[in-house]
């Protein structure tokens, strides 16, 4: 490769962007503190610049040999990289080579054979492609031990232990074991095992001013996930507003839910920019729900973070990355909320659903604002058609696992207005919950139609010379979702707001839980 390694045997070092190019893309260097940071579902480690001290999830550790700046070039102790990564490397005393063996990969040994007693003089030429006439690279004695690399028509291309490939004459190699480095053991966090054999059912309760009080909000049948809206970042330093109820926590156990307290970013793209600029920021942010995850006894975390700068796309997912393995060590599920992919800057355009997919425990899709409050034109908040290939544009482009992906449903509707104003057609919507919706269809004794376009049910009438639409939210489209959740195998459904659903909304997601 372009770069050397430092030191020798337990002091080695091996350079940052060898690390990243081969073993981890991810690893963090922030300029400005010097420092790096490295992430594993189970390990954030910070260290900085020739310190020996480091943090590994935020506790102190000491380290052998420090990382070092030569040259411009950070180079990394790889007793370290070892540990976290589970690499092994073979260092050639001879030439000084270093070979470096990634978790997983399985290495082909073999070795130069020849003669039963080779003269001193015996040796066979290694060339640079696979042919006689070919430059020789080195002349190999019998007993040369290297890595093969692949098998090339009579011929096979292999590493030396010095580093050097080339090609031998088949007739001279010796086929030797085939050494399997230990692949990096990833074992479901116990938080998450609880969810092997379920599926999630998770309503978001939507805490404003006052908060709910548990007792009424009667039952939730199917119901095994509430997500209470308690915590919001509040500046760009990272801090953290809480408005979380240890009452309502007690009433969720004793009905056996989980509760996966929600944070968002205030949905302020300048203070969020701040906040995830730098790893001490973010710190703030993640200790801070972590001790109220602790001090609340909640089951999980799930983040919502809207209305961001595309810029800022990458500090979200590395933020993520950090929080995961902080997380897992108290228990805590985590969870990110995503919207459908759109052209949207700010709602759609910063979210790396691959690689968050990669991290979390689930993500939830919030399948729903098709058309939103200040829509152009009148239609459906989530139409099946739209929400079904949101849902696969995840799953098919983003490969985000489907037993990770949470659906997640409108509990509301809109119901819009069209005037004609100078030729042109005005809209204007309000959105209202699903027995006000009913209510409202009753009262204007209203017969809706099933609509095969939206896969939903559809009223319109005119007042006043006012045209008034509404695509509802009803049992008949969230039992099309349901049906969409087990045809896709998804993770489980999840519903905005709880507030808003009707008692007969239950009964239908209900069919969805514990389905798996």
């Amino acid at each position: 490769m372009d770069y050397s390694a430092l030191g020798s045997e337990d002091a080695l070092k091996l350079p940052l962007p060898v690390i990243q190019e081969i073993i981890d893309p991810h690893i963090r260097y922030e300029e400005e503190s010097k420092s790096v940071i490295l992430t594993t579902p189970k390990k954030l480690v910070f260290l900085k610049t020739d310190e020996k001290t480091a943090k590994v999830n935020n506790k102190p550790i000491k380290l052998r040999f420090s990382s070092e700046e030569k040259d411009g070039v950070l180079y990394l102790p790889v007793h370290l990289l070892k540990e976290l990564y589970g690499i092994e490397i073979h260092e050639d005393a001879a030439s000084g080579a270093v070979l470096l063996y990634t978790a997983g990969e399985s290495v082909q040994k073999g070795e130069v054979s020849g003669p039963a007693k080779p003269k001193e003089s015996t040796k066979f030429p290694l060339r640079v492609e696979p042919n006689i006439h070919k430059p020789i690279v080195a002349d190999v004695k019998p007993g040369t031990t290297f890595r093969i690399l692949q098998e090339a028509d009579g011929w096979y291309h292999v590493q030396l232990d010095n580093g050097y490939t080339g090609y031998l004459k088949a007739k001279h190699v010796g086929i030797g074991e085939s050494v399997d480095i230990p692949q990096t053991k990833e074992d479901l966090s116990p938080a998450k095992q609880k969810w092997e054999s379920r599926t999630v059912n998770l309503t978001w309760e939507a805490v404003y001013e006052v908060a709910p009080k548990p007792a009424n909000i009667g039952e939730l049948p199917g119901v095994n996930v509430v997500s209470p809206t308690w915590f919001s970042l509040i500046d760009g330093e990272g801090n953290v507003k809480s408005k979380a109820d240890i009452n309502y926590v007690k009433w969720a156990h004793g009905r056996g839910m989980q509760v996966w307290g929600l944070f968002n970013n205030g949905f302020d793209p300048d203070i969020t920019s701040g906040a995830l600029s730098s790893f001490e920021s973010r710190m703030t942010t993640i200790l801070q729900m972590l001790q109220y995850a602790k001090l609340y006894d909640l089951d999980g975390i799930n983040i919502d973070y809207e209305n961001v700068h595309t810029k800022d796309g990458d500090n979200l997912t590395q933020f993520m990355r950090e929080l995961r393995p902080l997380a897992q060590e108290y228990g805590l599920v985590v969870s990110i909320d995503v919207t459908p992919k759109s052209n949207s800057e700010m709602w759609s355009a910063f979210l790396d659903r691959q690689a968050l997919g990669e991290i979390v425990d689930y993500m939830i899709l919030m399948a729903y604002d098709e058309h939103w409050a200040a829509s152009p034109v009148a239609g459906s908040v989530a139409s099946l058609p739209w929400v079904e290939a949101s849902a696969r544009r995840l799953l098919d482009e983003d490969q985000v696992p489907a037993e990770k992906l949470i659906l997640a449903v409108p509990m509301y509707t809109r119901v819009w207005s069209e005037t004609q104003e100078d030729g042109k057609v005005k809209v204007k919507s309000k959105a209202i919950g699903m027995n006000k919706a009913r209510k409202m269809i009753e009262e204007k004794k209203l017969k809706p139609v099933f609509s095969e376009e939206t896969g939903q049910n559809y009223a319109e009438y005119k007042e006043d010379g006012v045209r008034y639409r509404i695509w509802l939210e009803d049992e008949v489209s969230l039992k099309a979702r349901v049906e969409l959740v087990k045809s896709l195998k998804l993770g489980g459904v999840a519903s905005w707001n709880r507030n808003l659903a009707s008692d007969k909304a239950w009964e239908v997601l209900k069919e969805v839980s514990d389905s798996k």
